[in-house]
């Protein structure tokens, strides 16, 4: 590869010549590797049923492979970017690139001169390019296509990485071709490193956002609440009819999973086994219309109510924990200061006293 990438002259043209638009492709590709195994490992072990230990599952091992492909794509892509900035500043400006070269970040980099029939990589270089290009897209549609199948948020992530490879070839494709057609365009090949460098940080931004939000259990989109909705609402039609409605639809994403859950009104004289047997058939006919519903939890309520579905969940008008011992430490501080130990009952009488 290295042989390749300095325009197969050798080595020697390798150590002489910082040819951006090559290296950026070279090492871009190098991570594709790692992302490969790392989406392979978490989606096999996300795979695992349920456990008392897990009780949602292992779906969240690929939420934590997705943020590791992506931030792999995102770091990639902010270093390609420094090194294409510090090879500009080389060329166009000596000084500033002398004091970034002493900055850790940038490393310790060293300007090169060329004479003038040094227009940039061999040619040849431009097939290995349009070769990457047809394989990195057929790559890309292949993985996505079961990406969407599977509603795999580490497989799109993958896939997406395919698509920037593609791209970022094309990139590295026309600098090739334009560096040996135009003269003195050293120039060209760190711009089209920056141009690489901006397309993997945009793609792997938004996957790292995608991704951390799974992991904080961001609610699930709503064309999947809206499926479940509507799955739930002719379950109840045809068991129910007008005397039983769906409140509310909620989830969250796990994996290649939707846990949902939702809150269904039903007639007041309703028994538990009535509910049970409906709640049966709700998660049967969700999971069968929804595709990627794993787990469905319904709470049923007696009648119709008018307030918001699932706000009484949660417990009111309780501090948190740090809340409520920083208040009784407060109180006891209070109780403290005529004897450091006495109780606060017999403070109160002491100062019952001084009364």
């Amino acid at each position: 590869m290295s042989v390749l990438l300095a325009g197969w002259e050798g080595w020697d043209g390798l150590l002489t010549r910082e040819w951006c638009s090559l290296t950026a492709d070279a090492l871009h590709a190098l991570t594709d590797l790692v992302s490969d195994i790392t989406t392979l490992a978490t989606i096999s072990y996300s795979l695992k049923p349920a456990t008392a230990r897990f009780p949602t599952g292992y779906g969240k091992i690929e939420s934590l492979g997705a943020l590791g492909v992506s931030g792999l794509l995102l770091t990639g892509g902010i270093m390609i970017g420094l090194q294409a900035l510090m090879v500009l500043s080389q060329q166009f400006y000596p000084e500033l690139a002398h004091m970034l070269s002493h900055l850790a970040v940038f490393g310790h980099g060293h300007s090169h001169s060329h004479g003038a029939e040094d227009l940039g990589p061999n040619i040849n270089a431009v097939w290995l390019a349009a070769g990457s290009i047809a394989v990195k897209e057929w790559l890309y549609r292949a993985t996505i296509k079961i990406a969407k199948q599977k509603r795999s948020s580490v497989l799109a992530s993958n896939a997406y990485h395919h698509r920037i490879d593609s791209l970022t070839s094309l990139v590295a494709l026309v600098m090739i071709s334009a560096s040996n057609f135009m003269s003195n365009a050293q120039w060209l090949d760190p711009v089209g490193g920056l141009i690489i460098s901006g397309m993997i940080v945009q793609a792997g931004w938004g996957n790292t956002k995608n991704a951390l939000l799974e992991l904080s259990d961001v609610a699930m989109d709503e064309d999947i609440k809206q499926n479940v909705d509507k799955a739930a609402k002719k379950v109840l039609q045809e068991r129910v009819g007008q005397d039983a409605e769906v409140r509310g639809v909620q989830g969250v994403k796990s994996g290649q999973n939707f846990l949902v859950h939702m809150e269904v009104s039903t007639p007041n004289d309703w028994s538990i086994g009535q509910a049970n047997a409906l709640e049966k058939e709700l998660r049967e006919k969700v999971a069968k219309e929804v595709k990627g519903v794993r787990r469905v939890t319904v709470k049923f309520v007696a009648g119709k109510k008018e307030e918001q579905p699932f706000l009484d969940e949660f417990v009111e008008g309780r501090m948190s924990d740090a809340e409520e011992d920083e208040d009784d430490h407060d109180h006891t501080h209070d109780h403290s200061h005529d004897n450091g130990h006495s109780t606060g009952a017999q403070t109160d009488g002491s100062a019952m006293k001084r009364k």
